[in-house]
């Protein structure tokens, strides 16, 4: 229907979370009438992402600074390192951050575990059993989302740590089922950390 270039970009903005086919030609149309100047200014910011971004080699958070292989809250020395707070993605951990109630690390698992599929290749088992292993926590947090995939990922992980007899807790109450941290408010996320178990 559409011209192999616009079909092509379509194909590829489908592919984004939560975008499919009529948001993804919305989005094509708007860059067809895009001036150039800002149609240069997002390719631009395009490339510099891939160029400038690391990943940290700790929690997997995404930061810009080419000296650096950690995060700027896995170097900050003020933060509590007994502390491990396991979340699914990273938009994740800047909800959690906002709130300023919490001040130990995180771990991002890279999403969740897939029930279509059964597979657990979605997140990241172990790399986290490895972080645990090299280093003092005394407590690990599962900041799963309240969603199916969600709380079959946490059951997933206390089962797969409990060798580790490090004390497990996961976010209590105030959080809605079915519901995502991207979405809950400071003062939800707050009581969810102190009402942990």
């Amino acid at each position: 229907m559409y011209p192999p270039a616009i079909q092509k970009l379509i194909d590829l903005f489908s592919k984004f979370p939560t975008v499919g086919p009529r948001t993804a030609a919305r989005f094509v149309f708007y860059l067809i009438k895009l001036p150039q100047d800002n149609f240069d200014e997002l390719l631009n910011s395009i490339t510099n992402l891939r160029k400038s971004i690391k990943i940290c080699s700790f929690c997997f958070n995404p930061f810009e600074d080419s000296e650096e292989t950690l995060c700027s809250i896995c170097r900050d020395n003020s933060r509590d390192k007994t502390l491990l707070c396991l979340i699914e993605k990273e938009i994740d951990l800047i909800s959690i951050e906002k709130t300023k109630k919490y001040k130990g690390l995180y771990f991002i698992l890279g999403g969740t575990i897939n029930l279509k599929k059964n597979n657990t290749n979605n997140i990241k088992i172990e790399e986290l059993k490895q972080r645990i292993e090299n280093n003092s926590f005394e407590e690990i947090i599962i900041a799963t989302n309240p969603t199916t995939e969600g709380e079959a990922t946490a059951l997933y992980i206390k089962r797969e740590l409990k060798s580790f007899n490090i004390k497990i807790t996961r976010l209590g109450r105030g959080l809605p089922v079915g519901g995502e941290l991207e979405y809950a408010d400071e003062d939800t996320l707050s009581s969810a950390f102190e009402g942990r178990k």
